[in-house]
């Protein structure tokens, strides 16, 4: 006569219970302006935010052939947030809002 096959059950075969571990990323500290890899446009963008009469949207995209929605995007997320730069922002007549890396 053929046996039943035994049903493997919770007590037979347990494994412990994999449990989901978050990773906290540390705030990146205020990062030096020449620690980043040179000809990236990350690094383009940084330049031209440097430079003592700032830099428009417009400069940043002729510059860098992204997008502005991108240029927003990366001066929010990548510079700001991930590499601690202080971006500031203000509105000059004739050339319209200009964005400077602020230095410290």
């Amino acid at each position: 006569m053929a046996q039943a096959k035994k049903s493997k059950t919770a007590a037979t075969k347990s494994k412990p219970a994999k449990t989901a571990r978050k990773t906290v990323k540390a705030a990146a500290p205020a990062a030096t302006i020449s620690k980043h890899r040179s000809g990236t446009k990350q690094a383009q963008m940084i330049e031209l935010l440097s430079r003592d009469e700032g830099a428009t949207i417009a400069d940043l995209v002729a510059k860098t052939s992204w997008l502005p929605h991108t240029i927003r995007g990366a001066m929010a997320g990548a510079l700001k947030k991930k590499l601690g730069l202080t971006i500031t922002s203000e509105k000059v007549a004739g050339r319209g809002r200009v964005y400077r890396v602020q230095r410290s």
